[in-house]
């Protein structure tokens, strides 16, 4: 019995030792398997517990206006990043780190205890490279640094509408840095290191990928023109008490934007206490119904129909006429008026009598070809197309109201747009806020003949006596243009009885027109609130300094005369 047994403990035994062998067997064919044929694999797994990939960032392209100024640049910073399992092991030195990185030692404290099992978190970014040194420096567990790129933006406040801004990994999120964020971002590049079973770095490899930079934009905006329209923008807000205001200016021949301000503005340096009100490019983005200043486009539908010369004559008396449950008034009595002194009167019931001639159809398809509700094409964030109603069967008073400028709305860079078109004898060419030096297609928005029409009663608005727009005459050079008023639409319905949007849009010089310029003021509170008053002065100080500013020939220097005396008798120079 005994000898069964024990041969029955034998038996198993050796089995047992046959699996062991050959367990030890398969261990020992998979280790050479490993190491022999199949390397690769270990290579592999080896690699992936030490070898990473860090990012080497892209430098952003930069932003210049029309003559290379920077306007957005990348400067290289320090950020840190700790590894929260190391500095979790050393919070005797957090304190020294809270120190030096400049934040409360408290908060410092509860980040890293509430990150004590990650492995990655910000520190502190944006750091100039010299403080991210002196933070090394101190050679604390677990805090490490890597290259980033921060954008500075050298025109600050003054060109931050167009220009606008990056967030803090780099992204565009406003202006150009937003509607051509791909292109100026780049390709980020790799490189490979060595890191051990902490996640430090050992030893830097090779580079993988070099980092690719973004392209270079360079922008239609003039500098000069754009420092000066800030200016006098501001002051005008000031002066008048306005809430706010916008002022364009565009090169007539080839539909360039030469300078676009809004206030108010912000610093894109600095936007710790940003007011999201100020980030708003009124200029492309508010909407608003733009009163007389579309007179003169009524006026060049009413001549493009052959109904109306301009010596025709119209019959204001006596100030006011009802339409329906709506009564139309004019400012002021201008009695019988050819077309050129309801334009000058800015008169209301003149203009309206001519489009009940003529019908609203031909005053909504020259709004329509001059732009008016549509976008224009510039590819700027939040862009709005304004409104220009196309009603079935148009009444009376929409007629009238159109004609002089209520019932729709567009933005200023719109009403610019339509000023520019009349300029450039009629034809309407697509703006830009690229540098491009020369107009790409177009359109013709009425005969080159009536554009010089037109534009021979505009300068008469601003040069001749009685005209709505005297005050914005320049010095030695032919204006033209027309001022505007409106009032704010009420949030309750209707209009309000006491906020007013008070406009100017004009050409110079106009014997070869080159800039057209909108003036917007919103809600100016003290001083006046028409637009012959507070926005043409505005218009003709901007004017007169990019006349200059761009070396134009003036065009309306005064004559002198040489009297018989000196020329005959003493031969003298005058």
């Amino acid at each position: 019995m005994i000898g069964l047994f024990g041969k029955h403990l034998v038996g198993r035994f050796g089995l047992v030792l046959a699996l062991f062998a050959l367990m030890v067997a398969a261990v020992a064919w998979r280790i050479i398997d490993l190491h022999v044929f199949e390397q690769d694999f270990l290579q592999h797994q080896g690699d992936a517990r030490s070898v990473r990939h860090i990012p080497i960032p892209a430098h952003r392209g930069v932003i210049t206006d029309r003559h290379g100024e920077p306007l957005a640049v990348s400067t290289p910073v320090s950020t840190l990043w700790g590894n929260g399992r190391e500095l979790k092991e050393v919070p005797e030195r957090w304190s020294q780190l809270a120190q030096a990185l400049g934040q409360s030692p408290q908060r410092l404290a509860e980040r890293l205890e509430k990150s004590a099992d990650r492995d990655f978190l910000y520190l502190a970014r944006g750091l100039t490279p010299e403080q991210g040194e002196a933070v090394m420096a101190l050679k604390i567990p677990g805090v490490y640094h890597m290259e980033e790129f921060r954008r500075f933006y050298p025109a600050g406040e003054v060109a931050t509408h167009v220009v606008g801004f990056t967030d803090v990994d780099d992204v565009g999120r406003e202006g150009i840095e937003l509607a051509f964020n791909e292109w100026l971002a780049g390709v980020p590049g790799q490189r490979q290191v060595i890191k051990d079973r902490r996640g430090r770095v050992v030893r830097d490899g090779d580079v993988v990928r070099n980092a690719k930079p973004g392209g270079n934009i360079e922008l239609s905006i003039d500098m000069r023109l754009q420092y000066l329209a800030h200016r006098e923008l501001r002051n005008a807000l000031h002066e008048f008490g306005a809430r706010a205001g916008s002022l364009v200016m565009v090169d007539v021949k080839s539909g360039e934007i030469l300078a676009m301000v809004n206030q108010p503005t912000y610093n894109p340096n600095n936007r710790k206490q940003l007011d999201p009100a100020a980030m708003r490019n009124r200029a492309m983005i508010d909407a608003f119904e733009p009163g007389s200043t579309v007179k003169p486009f009524t006026i060049a539908a009413a001549l493009g129909t052959g109904r109306w010369q301009p010596d025709s004559v119209v019959d204001t008396t006596p100030g006011w006429m009802r339409l329906g449950r709506y009564t139309i008034r004019d400012v002021s009595r201008g009695g019988k008026l050819d077309l050129t002194g309801i334009l000058k009167k800015s008169s209301n019931i003149g203009i309206s009598k001519i489009a009940l001639d003529i019908g609203a159809g031909p005053v909504h398809a020259m709004m329509r070809s001059a732009g008016f509700g549509e976008i224009t094409g510039l590819g700027f964030p939040g862009e709005r197309a304004g409104v220009l109603p196309n009603h079935r069967i148009w009444n009376e008073a929409e007629t009238a109201t159109l004609a002089y400028g209520y019932g729709l709305s567009v933005t200023a860079v719109q009403l610019a747009h339509a000023y520019a078109a009349l300029g450039n004898e009629g034809r309407s060419v697509p703006l830009s806020l690229m540098r491009r030096g020369r107009p790409e297609g177009g359109h013709q928005v009425m005969d080159p003949a009536i554009a010089r029409e037109v534009l021979h009663m505009l300068r008469a608005v601003v040069e001749e006596p009685g005209g709505g727009g005297t005050r914005a005459q320049v010095p030695g050079y032919q204006v033209g243009g027309k001022s505007g008023t409106a009032k704010k639409v009420s949030s309750s319905g209707g209009y309000t009885d006491d906020a007013y949007r008070s406009f100017f849009a004009g050409l110079a010089p106009l014997s070869n027109p080159r800039i057209a310029a909108v003036v917007v003021l919103d809600e100016p509170s003290k001083g006046g609130y028409y637009g012959g008053l507070v926005s043409a002065p505005v218009f003709g100080r901007v004017m007169a300094g990019a006349l200059r500013l761009m070396n134009i020939t003036p065009d309306n220097l005064p004559t002198v005369e040489r009297t018989a005396g000196t020329s005959a008798g003493k031969g003298g120079r005058i």
